[in-house]
């Protein structure tokens, strides 16, 4: 059994996808690299193979019928042997120093009392163009060098949350949570990290900068035009993970207190980029969007409508919209993100 499994998902990769797999070779012999080619067109298939043959004990290629992201990474899920899981998107890459210093923790760990839920880093935004390089870091608000439970966990400001770059899992629990990735959607990553959150109990917290996570290519699904020419897949995801909250019973109050916080970022993402998009079609979806929270939760409706996020995507009018946008600028050009 592989300390780690990494999933790769690959749709027409051929121009990157070497320095994403060659970042991860230097895991060597703990980790296995799952290549999943989802019904590429060009030459990602190939390479892909070529990996297999030369890395047999490494790498594995998957070769399946366009499924998109979601599908995927399901697939990587279904043939991974690693007591953990990683996803590493194929235009992304990985810092050598930080990788393997993760992969020590995780043997250390694995060979401890203690069992290890999610494995959490840094990931810093390679944004094509950008001299400085944001990094997202938790260390203000997680206990370092140790294992730790939610009520240790201490509250992350607006802006600030665990993203699929971010995490490790065990593998086990995404199984036995039963996490299943909705075919041909954007955005899934959110559902990746979000669904399981309830089953996590314990904690380790790396002040590493470990996933390099590139944006800037026009084409990429965090783009802000692709995001509004596909604002039905992000309304889809941020469907389900109002499900996901409203239809959990008994979840511990502190981990809850995330989840929701994590909601209230994506109800904001979502209205603005309706906002964006300046159409009275759009407009009206923000409406039902609202409205679907408010008709699956009314509590969590109320404490979400009439929080900060909340309150400033729903000003009244076009002023209140031109204001709502002009403070998504200011937190977009903070933490660097689309």
């Amino acid at each position: 059994m592989k300390l780690l499994s990494v999933a790769v998902p690959c749709y027409n990769s051929q121009e990157y996808m070497k320095n994403c797999i060659d970042s991860l070779l230097e895991g060597q012999d703990l980790v296995e690299i799952i290549i999943v080619d989802d019904g590429s067109k060009d030459n990602t298939a190939a390479i892909a193979d070529e990996y297999a043959t030369k890395y047999p004990d490494i790498v594995k290629a998957v070769h399946q019928e366009n499924g998109g992201h979601g599908e995927a990474v399901n697939t990587g899920l279904r043939n991974a042997t690693g007591l953990y899981f990683k996803v590493v998107d194929s235009d992304d890459w990985v810092n050598k120093e930080a990788y393997l210093a993760i992969l020590d923790k995780l043997r250390e760990i694995t060979g401890g009392p203690q069992t290890l839920d999610m494995m959490i880093s840094n990931f810093v935004y390679e944004k094509q163009g950008a001299k400085r390089k944001k990094v997202m870091r938790y260390k203000s608000y997680m206990p370092e060098n140790k294992i730790f439970t939610w009520k240790e966990m201490g509250r992350m400001p607006v802006g600030k949350y665990i993203l699929m770059h971010s995490v490790i899992y065990r593998t086990g629990l995404l199984r036995d949570c039963g996490l299943e990735l909705p075919k041909h959607t954007f955005y899934v990553d959110n559902l990746f990290v979000y669904q399981p959150l309830p089953h996590v109990q314990t904690m380790y917290y790396m002040d590493v900068n470990f996933y390099r996570y590139f944006i800037g290519r026009e084409d990429q699904s965090v783009h802000e035009d692709v995001m509004i020419r596909r604002i039905d897949q992000q309304l889809f995801v941020n469907r389900i993970m109002i499900d996901t909250i409203a239809g959990a019973k008994n979840i511990e109050k502190n981990i809850r207190r995330y989840m929701l916080r994590y909601l209230d970022i994506i109800m904001a993402v979502s209205s603005i980029m309706l906002i964006r998009s300046g159409t009275e079609e759009n407009l009206n979806k923000k409406k039902d969007l609202w409205k679907y929270l408010k008709n699956a939760d009314i509590r969590i409706y109320r404490k979400l409508y009439m929080g900060i996020l909340g309150r400033g995507v729903n000003l009244p009018g076009g002023s209140g919209r031109k204001i709502a946008v002009e403070i998504y600028k200011v937190v977009q050009k903070l933490y660097g993100f689309n």
